[in-house]
């Protein structure tokens, strides 16, 4: 890439200048994903700045997200390509009855690799919240299904299903991998045919696990999408809590207008 030059009446510090030249040369294209930034000591050179200079530009660009440090490589351009999570088709049962999950679906669209790991089923009580979301008597326990998923082997999302036991235990469902389709299409194969979503969608900081889980660098938030799925007698079967890399995802939703 061309690097620019300092302009010593603009108001901004340097850093900052140095920061917004980067910015711009990925945002152009000519820093594309996975290739590495000047140096401190490249920078530092060109731009005639101290090296404590450099290294604040560098780190802007870091607590924004658009790039990550490898010790003892360097520093990276770090912008995948997004997901985009179509909301009134991720859910539809031609996905199900193609035995694909709804992530598996989007990363196709995507053209990523979709991976799935840190898989974890269990049985507990149900928190309070989980407990009215699910509408459960006391005693009733929940089927907990944590995972990990990944798009070109990079962390973008962590999500906790939490299941009546009773619909769960002893189905598919149980085990790590459910089969074609996720646990919506063994839901359906268990008689709870599946009406309707409703999602509630927020965002804030990670916490330090979720950053590292996610691999994210400090500064960049997450978005959370709390789905409850209702069968068609109206019983909430499923409420899924996920956790996404904000830079990761395009949530986009289709409304009627009527």
């Amino acid at each position: 890439m061309q690097l620019g030059s300092i302009d010593r009446g603009d108001d901004r510090p340097p850093y900052r200048q140095i920061a917004a030249q980067l910015r711009d040369a990925i945002g152009r294209g000519e820093l594309r994903a996975g290739d590495r930034l000047p140096s401190e000591a490249e920078l530092t050179r060109h731009y005639g700045v101290a090296r404590m200079t450099a290294r604040q530009a560098i780190q802007e660009l870091r607590t924004e997200g658009l790039v990550v440090a490898e010790h003892g490589r360097g520093v990276f351009v770090r912008l995948p390509a997004p997901v985009r999570r179509l909301a009134s088709d991720r859910f539809a049962r031609k996905h199900r009855e193609a035995g694909q999950a709804a992530f598996l679906a989007e990363a196709e669209k995507a053209g990523v690799r979709a991976q799935v790991d840190q898989i974890e089923v269990s049985t507990a009580p149900p928190t309070p919240d989980m407990r009215e979301r699910l509408r459960l008597a006391d005693g009733d326990a929940v089927l907990v299904r944590s995972r990990r998923y990944l798009a070109d082997d990079r962390p973008i999302e962590v999500a906790v299903s939490y299941l009546p036991a009773e619909i769960a235990e002893g189905t598919p469902i149980a085990e790590a991998h459910p089969g074609p389709g996720g646990i919506y299409a063994r839901l359906e194969d268990a008689g709870h045919t599946l009406d309707h979503f409703v999602e509630e969608v927020t965002a804030r900081m990670p916490s330090s696990d979720e950053r590292r889980r996610l691999e994210l660098p400090d500064g960049v938030p997450v978005l959370v999408v709390v789905r409850t799925a209702f069968d068609t007698t109206g019983r909430p079967v499923e409420v899924c809590d996920t956790v996404k890399a904000a830079p990761a995802y395009v949530l986009e939703y289709e409304v009627p207008a009527r």
